[in-house]
């Protein structure tokens, strides 16, 4: 992802046995739908979710898919059937990420981008291995409510160094920010604002969601404030007619007296790749 592609901002999950919600995902403004094999099913509905999601992708639905753990029979048996089928497979979510070695057996079976999902304290400790494990690991994130039962804690701030582990992690790894987990009260919008926004403060970018409801909230509060946006936008036309040179070390005194330098002009790079997220991505559309 170059730093002006539209990033994602909502990665919507949707239980991989329902059919009819897989419809009414698809048809909605998540920049992502995730088809979920893992947590969202009961063990004993898990076949009939891998066919159901087989067969959207079949039809040319493009969409993630949150694969069951790797190790795990259900896991196999997921990589095995999205290996054999034809499909419009966009990237898979693998959980409960831990082993670097797994996670490059899951890329080089499917050949798709993966999304390692850390929900242990051993995930945590091997972020950076699992954030460049395989030229094909596009993206990390925390599972926080598997993580904080690892841990033993209650989440919020006692995952506030988990946090800060996974944002470190796929930054020195070249990969986008990480999207936030699920905000579980699903009826609290304003909290999930209010946590979104505080998110973007401390490095993430996006999250996961689970109601459609929580779409244009999420959205909302990952775009940038429009003054940021207009000074990046200026600082970008000066750069231009100055030839680059704050791209290639050098660094100025702007027309507004303020210092220009390449960490500057990164800033506003960064910002105008998330203004360019407000417009669409819609990956999990045809």
């Amino acid at each position: 992802m170059t730093p002006r592609d539209p990033l994602p901002r909502t990665w919507l999950y949707v239980p991989g046995d329902r059919p009819d919600r897989i419809g009414k995902a698809l048809a909605s403004d998540a920049d992502t739908v995730v088809l979920d094999l893992e947590d969202a099913v009961a063990p004993a509905r898990k076949p009939a979710a891998r066919r159901a999601v087989l067969d959207a992708l079949a039809a040319g639905h493009a969409a993630h898919v949150r694969i069951n753990a790797p190790a795990t029979p259900d896991g196999a048996a997921d990589l095995a059937g999205l290996a054999a089928a034809p499909g419009a497979l966009a990237g898979v979510r693998v959980p409960k990420s831990e082993d670097p070695g797994e996670l490059c057996r899951v890329a080089g079976t499917l050949g798709v981008p993966v999304f390692p999902v850390l929900e242990s304290a051993l995930g945590v400790e091997n972020a950076l291995a699992l954030a460049t494990a395989h030229p094909l690991v596009a993206g990390i994130s925390l599972g926080e409510a598997d993580l904080a039962a690892d841990l033993r804690v209650g989440g919020g701030e006692a995952l506030a160094w988990p946090r800060s582990r996974v944002v470190v992690a796929a930054r020195a790894a070249g990969l986008p920010s990480p999207p936030q987990s699920v905000w579980t009260a699903v009826r609290d919008l304003d909290g999930l604002r209010a946590d979104t926004l505080a998110g973007r403060r401390a490095g993430f970018f996006g999250r996961s969601v689970i109601h459609p409801a929580q779409i244009p909230v999420v959205h909302e509060a990952c775009a940038p404030d429009p003054g940021d946006v207009a000074w990046a936008r200026d600082l970008m036309s000066q750069v231009t007619e100055r030839g680059g040179a704050a791209g290639n070390g050098a660094a100025w005194i702007d027309s507004a007296g303020r210092f220009v330098d390449k960490a500057v002009v990164e800033r506003a790079t960064w910002l105008l790749a998330a203004a360019d997220a407000v417009r669409p991505v819609k990956e999990g559309h045809t």
